[in-house]
Formats: C-alpha cells, structure tokens, sequence
C-alpha cells in the first residue's frame, strides 16, 4: 500500500533538506511541469520559461532548508518560479510572443483554416496576458491556468487574499477590455 502523496512528498521535502539530492530530484519531477507552466504563461517565451524553471529549482535547493511547511511546497515553488522569471524578464530587453509554441495544444487535429484561427486567437490572449502589469499577471496565471485557491496564491506571493481578489479583477477586467474588441474584429475577418 501506498504512502499518500502529501506524507510522500513530505518524506522527499525532509530527505532532501538533509542534503540527499535524490529527493530533490524527485521534488523536481514532480513540480517541474507546473513550475514551467507558471513561468510559461508569466513571459510568454518557452526559453526563458525553461531557464527561469532552472533558476527557480537552484533557487530551491540553495534556501530548502529555509522552507517550512506552513504552507505548499508547490506554493513555495511558485513564489521561486515568479520571482525567478521576473527577474529574468528584467534582464530581458523585450520578449516576442510570436517565439513561444503554445504548451496547451489541442488533441484533435483541427483543419488549417481553425487552427490559424486558434493560433491568432492565443497569440492576442498572450500578448494581452503579457502586457499586463507583473503583479496582476502574476495572480491571473496562478489562478486561470494553475488553478490555485485564492489562499494558495496569497500564501505563494505572500500578499493579503483581498489584494489576490482585486489584482484578479483588475486583470480580468483590462483582458475584457483589451480582447473584446480584437477578437469580435477576428470574427469579423475570418468570417
């Protein structure tokens, strides 16, 4: 019989603190792909999302022993990866969108002409979810696309619950504002 996967995870987090980097190996496998994702969706570019991921796991090996358990693992992780990919934005001068292929691929194979008009339609939802401020952006993809509470963001980037709410609403409201007109303009042109 299995151990359940918070009192697995757990064992990991303690062998690793003691410097068994096995562990964290494991830790990484199992966190990597969100990590990624968090950081994906932060920049819009899936280089830097890979390098800032890589950052985000060196930045947790060299503070583990700092981590407590107050709250998620992955929580913590992605206070890493957010920072980490801000960070790196910084550096950047300017990132293009039109770089990155989309992670979130759809299973059947639409025909040519739908899946220009998807493409479009992800490519002006990035540049959108880019040009929002870091803050915002940053509770808009822990929330829509990993599916974070609003306490496991507040807890991740270590803000008050009623700042997660307004910074989602903020950014809601400025993606409606920003996408509403483009989109009924791509309908219009792609028939």
């Amino acid at each position: 019989m299995g151990m359940p996967a918070a009192s697995h995870e757990e064992m990991l987090v303690t062998r690793a603190q003691q410097g068994d980097r096995g562990a964290f190996g494991e830790l990484v496998c199992l966190h990597s792909t969100g990590v990624i994702q968090v950081v994906y969706h932060l920049c819009g570019n899936a280089q830097v999302a890979e390098d800032a991921a890589q950052e985000t796991f060196l930045r947790a090996w060299q503070h583990l022993a700092e981590y407590r358990s107050q709250g998620t693992l992955r929580s913590w992780l992605y206070r890493i990866a957010i920072n980490a990919a801000l960070d790196m934005l910084r550096r950047e001068a300017k990132l293009s969108p039109d770089d990155v292929d989309d992670l979130q691929l759809p299973d059947s194979k639409p025909g040519p002409e739908a899946a220009l008009i998807t493409s479009e339609r992800a490519t002006l939802v990035r540049q959108a979810v880019n040009a929002l401020p870091p803050a915002s952006r940053a509770v808009l993809v822990l929330r829509e696309y990993q599916r974070l509470s609003y306490q496991e963001i507040a807890t991740a980037l270590d803000i008050p619950m009623g700042t997660v709410m307004s910074r989602l609403n903020y950014a809601r409201s400025q993606l409606r504002a920003r996408l509403e007109p483009q989109l009924a303009l791509a309908e219009v042109e792609n028939g």
